[in-house]
């Protein structure tokens, strides 16, 4: 009798914690990692193929800007790939509604429509980026990258990175 309260008494506990984990992680902050180089030397400052995993950054990622689309030009992000919604990116914001930005490769000039932002990674020559695929919209967004949590010797909050690719902000 003794063992099955005891296993309840577990269980309902695990249960309760695993719901409240969830919530924190589904609302208001989870961590992350990011993998690739394209946003080096911010994050992943080495890239070990045979270490995988272990060299990769773990990043806080903070949701409360999604309760009201409040970013800022430099600002990182974690958003869903707009081709594959699995897939999720971490890449800065160059350009929010409104702004004009400025490629450089193709010496295009766009605005930037509502409700979508313009993103780049901040190694350009290995990035999968809004230079690829266009401005994302802002609801494919997760949330807002403050802190890199591992490992530990690189431990720092994250700043902000204006880029000169914008041409006039909005």
């Amino acid at each position: 009798m003794a063992a099955q309260n005891f296993l309840w008494s577990f269980t309902k506990n695990c249960f309760t914690f695993g719901l409240i984990g969830l919530t924190i992680s589904d609302r208001y902050a989870s961590i992350v990692p990011v993998r690739g180089s394209s946003m080096s030397p911010t994050f992943n400052l080495t890239t070990d193929s045979f270490m995988g995993s272990l060299s990769d950054d773990y990043v806080l990622v903070e949701k409360f800007c999604l309760q009201k689309y409040k970013f800022s030009h430099g600002d990182v992000i974690v958003f869903c790939s707009p081709s594959n919604h699995k897939e999720k990116h971490v890449k800065r914001i160059i350009g929010l509604p409104g702004d004009w930005i400025g490629t450089p490769m193709t010496n295009d000039v766009m605005k930037v429509p509502n409700g979508h932002c313009w993103v780049e990674g901040d190694n350009p020559s290995s990035s999968l980026d809004s230079r690829s695929f266009g401005p994302i919209p802002l609801g494919l967004i997760k949330g807002w990258v403050t802190h890199i949590l591992w490992p530990p010797q690189r431990v720092r909050h994250i700043e902000r990175k204006n880029h000169e690719n914008i041409l006039s902000p909005s």
